[in-house]
């Protein structure tokens, strides 16, 4: 058993100074010691897979060996497997995982853990996710995440440390609340904006124009949207998801939040945002001012042949404000996206939703940069 001031003061060393996670009793110690001291950033996700992307973002804006921890139980692996397999893996970014190891087999434990316990270290292996146990012994850490950052280094991928119970002692919490989340939260008037639908072509000129390479940088979603801000104009200052759907907002959080030297705009669908609509109140309490979300929603699954959602029936931007957000707007007219990147006073993310017309040009093209070109060439920019 180990202190938990030993492992994190020994991550810190070695630059992990990024937390984000959901809550396992296995993790207590950690996310207590973490929580109380206001040099380490820790970030309370609603799912398992809203931390990794967030992390993920973290990477992406990553300089000063600056590095990030996502912390989880077993279970939550099931909410992880998207951005674990089509967000690290492909764009190549890495982070350390610390995964409790509920149900370890001898082990006595719940029922909800009977089957995730057996399957653990093999669902890591299928993920292709080099894994070693959780240290226990002091002297066996340095050794752990020297291994752990060193593959990190070497090949962009994620790498895991699975723990098992009583591996940790027991760390009091010495405070109340989370550090880094609006106290204050003054629930933001919906405004909205009457006029003429527009194609999404005419949404992203408009982003765009809005968006300067030297202070921006744009994340656009999976599907459609990132192929056609790609087709409109491929700058050094964008990125375009491939799967890992509706993790463009805590990616780009985890971005805004490391970098605040920079405005970062995530460009969201509908389809997206359903699939993840928790994150929305991760945004609404850790949002930073230089983070803005648009959401282009045209009620359908485009790029998969048009199938509706159920957007019609939901009211973004009621549940932005709801959430936290520090400017909520909804609107058909394109001026929508002008009064967004406008309102650059708030204290606050910033959201707006532009419902927009359905279709996109035949001979949209995809990306003939790849997942690690786009990215190394944003980083590249980035830290310039």
């Amino acid at each position: 058993m180990i202190e938990a001031a030993q492992f994190v003061e020994a991550a810190r060393e070695r630059g992990f100074d990024w937390y984000a996670g959901v809550p396992c009793s296995y993790l207590t110690p950690f996310i207590n010691y973490v929580l109380q001291d206001e040099t380490l950033n820790y970030v309370s996700a609603a799912n398992e897979g809203d931390a990794v992307a967030l992390i993920a973002g973290v990477a992406l804006g990553a300089r000063n060996g600056r590095r990030g921890i996502s912390m989880m139980q077993n279970s939550g692996l099931g909410n992880a497997v998207s951005p674990l397999t089509s967000l690290t893996w492909t764009f190549r970014l890495p982070q350390l995982l610390i995964v409790t190891w509920r149900g370890q087999p001898g082990v006595p434990d719940e029922p909800q853990h009977a089957l995730m316990g057996p399957i653990t270290t093999a669902m890591l292996d299928t993920m292709e996710i080099p894994w070693e146990l959780f240290p226990v012994a002091a002297d066996a850490i340095g050794p752990a995440l020297d291994r752990a950052t060193e593959y990190m280094d070497r090949t962009g991928r994620p790498y895991a440390l699975v723990m098992q119970k009583g591996s940790v002692a027991p760390y009091a919490l010495k405070k109340t609340g989370l550090s880094g989340v609006r106290q204050a939260v003054v629930r933001a008037d919906v405004q909205r904006v009457a006029g003429e639908r527009v194609t999404r072509k005419e949404a992203l000129q408009r982003v765009i124009a809005r968006t300067p390479k030297e202070s921006t940088v744009v994340l656009a979603s999976t599907g459609f949207c990132g192929r056609e801000l790609y087709a409109l104009d491929d700058r050094d200052n964008q990125l375009y998801l491939v799967g890992s759907m509706g993790c463009v907002t805590p990616m780009a959080l985890g971005l805004a939040l490391s970098r605040p030297d920079l405005q970062v705009v995530a460009l969201d669908g509908d389809g997206a945002a359903l699939m993840r609509m928790g994150v929305f109140a991760t945004l609404g309490a850790y949002g930073p001012s230089n983070l803005v979300h648009l959401l282009l929603d045209n009620g359908a699954h485009e790029s998969t042949g048009g199938q509706a959602t159920v957007s019609h029936g939901v009211e973004f931007a009621r549940i932005a404000s709801a959430c936290g957000y520090a400017l909520a707007l909804d609107g058909h007219d394109p001026s929508v996206i002008d009064r967004l990147f406008d309102a650059d006073n708030v204290e606050g993310v910033r959201f707006a939703r532009l419902s927009i017309e359905r279709g996109t040009a035949g001979d949209l093209p995809r990306p003939s940069v790849t997942p690690e070109g786009v990215r190394a060439r944003l980083q590249t920019h980035i830290r310039r």
